[in-house]
């Protein structure tokens, strides 16, 4: 017989539903078993154990996000936002009334008058500009010369700003290839084919090149880095986007491997700052001083309390939990000079001794969090000794976000080159971005030089201020 329960309530059985089953006897709980069976064979686990990357798991596997008890807005009392009024007025139109439109009836002059500005977005035309380029015979060099048309790339009809724009459409802002060739058929009257797109983007990465490789170096030379990863598909087949982030500069890096030998490679032996990443156990391979995510050992602490209700877990979460939030707290001050600063942070880290010291937990979990605490003693606090290091992971999963967005609307690249080519432009595109850059205009102007001189000019920096 076949209980009244849906998948879903079963893989949730409640202690009443349960024994319901079993008062309707053999034939229905065998059922309810298999059916638990099958269940777990097509979802492959139920409950995904703790060290699964979110990446890894189905959502509909993953928790309803809590509700956030802020209300949106600035808080009452406050300043309204808005927009900031134009610098020129392009025209004027002038409104008066002939006749009462209620009425119909004759109106007298005018008593009062207001004005409203109204910006809007006209119909945008492309601009065609034929170039005639007259050759030269050079005596000294004994061969034609002409001068370098720097609109565009050479052999290119499609015209620098153009190129930026839809190269910074998909590589910035994540729209599809076939979206950003729509767009640029219907809003900006520009046909161009999705595969010509994408050529001209793959001359555009060999070109910033330089850019790429100025990034990774000021991100071995920074002295705090965030690190994150994610996964990738390039041709079908798994890879892994990593993204190594600072203030002013992200740097994005698509891998067959989540490996160590990615960080060997990327950041070599020359990173001498802080890395702050989770504790997933390839960045153990670097030896400078190291900053643990303390959100994702908080996270993790209260999914084990979701499951265990022993009562060794609960004394021992509830420690480790209050000592965390403790340090936190501790580092928000704004007096680390103060006298007492110092013998806090002694403290902080004389409780964390005493809770590795307890190391005979007969609770499997509290052993096991005993045993990475002890494995991460000296990388869990670094953030009360530099106040220039933060305690979470924050900055990576921000800059990773933009990658996972472009990931779900694109979903993959379909070669290594393509891949190539979005770790180049998009790590451009982001940095530009932290540094408060127009990319449009940046890359254009840089296009232009570089077609003149056969040199690419240095990455810009952030403007002061």
């Amino acid at each position: 017989m076949k209980p009244a329960l849906t998948d879903e309530e079963l893989l949730h059985l409640t202690e009443e539903q349960a024994a319901e089953l079993l008062r309707q006897g053999d034939e229905t709980v065998i059922w309810a078993l298999l059916r638990l069976v099958a269940l777990a064979k097509t979802n492959k686990s139920l409950t995904p154990a703790l060290s699964t990357p979110s990446s890894q798991i189905p959502p509909y596997q993953k928790p309803a996000p809590k509700k956030s008890r802020k209300k949106r807005g600035r808080p009452k009392g406050h300043e309204g936002a808005r927009r900031k009024p134009p610098l020129v007025i392009n025209r004027s139109e002038d409104h008066a009334l002939g006749c009462c439109p209620e009425c119909g009836g004759p109106v007298g002059p005018s008593i009062d008058e207001r004005r409203r500005v109204i910006e809007d977005i006209e119909k945008t035309r492309p601009v065609t500009t034929e170039h005639t380029i007259h050759s030269h015979w050079c005596p000294k060099c004994r061969k034609r010369v002409e001068p370098r048309v720097t609109d565009a790339l050479p052999k290119s009809t499609i015209g620098n700003r153009a190129l930026v724009l839809g190269s910074w459409f998909h590589y910035g802002l994540g729209q599809t290839i076939s979206q950003v060739a729509q767009l640029f058929d219907s809003v900006f009257h520009f046909p161009v084919s999705a595969s010509g797109l994408v050529q001209q983007w793959m001359r555009l990465a060999d070109i910033l090149e330089p850019w790429y490789e100025q990034i990774a170096q000021e991100a071995r030379e920074s002295a705090v880095l965030n690190v994150d990863e994610t996964g990738w598909r390039v041709n079908g087949k798994t890879h892994w986007l990593w993204c190594f982030t600072a203030p002013s500069v992200t740097l994005y890096d698509i891998d067959p491997t989540r490996s160590s030998d990615v960080l060997s490679r990327v950041l070599a032996e020359c990173f001498e700052g802080t890395l702050v990443s989770d504790f997933y156990g390839a960045y153990n391979i670097i030896a400078s001083d190291r900053q643990l995510c303390l959100v994702h050992l908080l996270r993790e602490i209260e999914k084990v309390a979701e499951k265990n209700a022993s009562e060794e877990w609960k004394r021992f979460g509830a420690t480790l939990k209050r000592m965390m939030k403790d340090a936190i707290r501790l580092s928000r001050r704004a007096d680390r000079q103060a006298p007492d600063y110092a013998s806090k942070v002694n403290r902080v880290h004389r409780r964390l001794d005493e809770l590795i010291s307890e190391n005979n937990w007969s609770d499997a979990d509290c052993a096991r969090l005993t045993k990475r605490l002890e494995k991460y003693r000296y990388s869990l606090f670094t953030f009360l000794d530099n106040p220039d290091v933060p305690f979470d992971n924050n900055r990576a999963e921000r800059e990773i976000r933009p990658a996972v967005i472009a990931r779900k609307n694109s979903f993959h690249n379909t070669s290594e080159r393509g891949a190539a080519t979005q770790a180049i432009l998009m790590s451009i595109y982001r940095t530009l971005k932290l540094r408060g850059l127009d990319p449009v205009e940046t890359l254009a102007d840089a296009l232009a030089l570089f077609i003149a001189t056969g040199k690419l000019p240095a990455l810009p920096e952030k403007p002061p201020g």
